[in-house]
């Protein structure tokens, strides 16, 4: 696992790590890098932009640059998303979640015959298309929200993604984690004018998801998610808040979508009742796998819950939930930030490994969200351009020996696998799954009962 040696262009070094990683498919190495690097826009791209599903920001900024600092207001007009096709790499089709960042040397712009291309050091990468804008986008509820504030939609318009809570009680530099802006982007998108509602009401989820419901049919699960509740929410604790939202979806909409919550890893008895009101798929995030760095970086979660105690209550999940429907994800990439960080690529595999076979040998299949480093988190300002490619690219290859090894399914709520199919935008873990013979999104088995 030799580091690739100092390219003088990132053409060089994608061109080279290309023939690296030939077993990993083409399309994963140029998305990884595209989230890595963040994306820019010409303004003809923008203006085109305009006429598509526009970014919604749906729970942290996921951008390289923060607001203040976008000269061409991208925030308002850079679509949720890209899908990447042809080109002179001949990419299948790849969804890609847009991460902003005006100095990037990836391009989306207007070719010379009209078509939105997307370049890299203004050498033709791919053709571009925009996520179109769904009809209830148009929408707004009776308060006068937009749908966009209250149920926006992500990964090419298969998940709802609720983020009822978009603040966290993790305050401050000893308790957030490090490579967080939840709160920091709370408070750039109010200042920006931007209606982004802090705690979202049971009423206002429903009353949206009403006119999603007559008006879509591409959106097949969703996710209620939002910061951890360390004491009391409205008078509710974490599991009470939270759960009051599947349970009210759940008897307007019963087994309309996919149910999924995000939430921190609670004891036994709290998790069963996110399965009583109807949860089918539970993601309580480990982050970082290595204790030392779980300590430094998730400060606040190793004091109120412990880094031994969490893993105990994944494995405690997977008894309620059945263990392929607990999905903990970790932020691919942390593992290398500086100060704390391990120094080679070599040593952060070694950790993550050992996380992924610990899991994977029980049956549950962590996935991965590719680091953002937002220089509205500690570690973003520190490390702004995140991890090496090679490190994602290295990741990518462990993650899928190591699912191929087990014989583990594709985690379900996903959308289809492979290369071509997945519509999973913030890593390329979903792209790298041989599809399966039978194509479709995969079930939980007690969901399918």
């Amino acid at each position: 696992m030799g580091p690739v040696r100092r390219m003088k262009s990132k053409t060089d070094l994608i061109n080279c790590l290309l023939e690296k990683y030939s077993d990993l498919p083409r399309e994963a190495v140029i998305k990884e890098d595209l989230l890595r690097s963040g994306i820019s826009f010409s303004e003809d791209a923008l203006r085109v932009a305009g006429g598509y599903k526009p970014k919604a920001y749906f729970i942290f900024s996921f951008d390289l640059v923060p607001i203040s600092q976008m000269e061409q207001q991208e925030n308002l007009r850079v679509p949720e998303e890209i899908c990447l096709t042809d080109g002179p790499l001949k990419l299948r089709r790849t969804i890609v979640s847009v991460r902003v960042n005006p100095k990037s040397p990836y391009r989306v712009g207007i070719s010379a015959n009209g078509r939105i291309v997307l370049e890299l050091e203004q050498r033709l990468i791919a053709d571009v298309e925009f996520p179109r804008l769904p009809e209830y986008y148009r929408r707004r509820l009776a308060n006068g929200k937009p749908i966009t504030d209250i149920a926006p939609t992500i990964q090419w318009g298969y998940l709802l993604y609720l983020t009822v809570f978009r603040k966290c009680q993790y305050y401050g530099k000893r308790e957030e984690c490090q490579f967080c802006d939840i709160n920091e982007n709370y408070r750039q998108q109010k200042r920006s004018g931007r209606s982004y509602t802090a705690v979202k009401s049971v009423d206002e989820i429903l009353e949206a998801l009403e006119i999603i419901a007559e008006t879509d049919s591409l959106s097949q699960a969703y996710t209620v998610t939002g910061g951890s509740v360390t004491s009391s929410l409205e008078g509710k604790s974490e599991v009470d808040f939270y759960a009051q939202y599947p349970e009210a979806i759940e008897r307007r909409f019963p087994g309309r979508w996919i149910a999924k919550v995000v939430v921190q890893a609670l004891p036994r008895d709290e998790v069963r009742r996110f399965k009583q009101a109807g949860i089918q798929i539970y993601h309580p995030n480990y982050e970082v796998w290595d204790r030392r760095l779980f300590q430094i970086l998730c400060a606040g979660k190793d004091r109120y819950i412990g880094r031994d105690e969490w893993i105990r209550r994944i494995l405690d999940a997977a008894e309620v939930f059945g263990p392929g429907c607990v999905i903990p994800n970790f932020v691919a990439g942390i593992e290398m930030s500086r100060p704390y960080g391990f120094q080679t690529v070599a040593q952060a595999m070694d950790s993550t490994a050992e996380g992924l076979h610990y899991f994977m040998s029980r049956g549950i299949v962590p996935r991965f969200t590719t680091w953002c480093p937002e220089p509205l988190s500690v570690l973003g300002r520190q490390n702004p351009e995140g991890a090496p490619l090679e490190y994602h690219l290295e990741l990518l290859r462990l993650w899928r020996d190591i699912h191929r090894s087990y014989r583990l399914r594709p985690p379900p709520g996903y959308g289809k696998p492979g290369v071509g199919q997945a519509v999973f935008s913030v890593s390329s873990f979903m792209d790298v799954i041989a599809s399966p013979a039978e194509t479709g999104d995969a079930m939980c088995p007690a969901a399918a009962q």
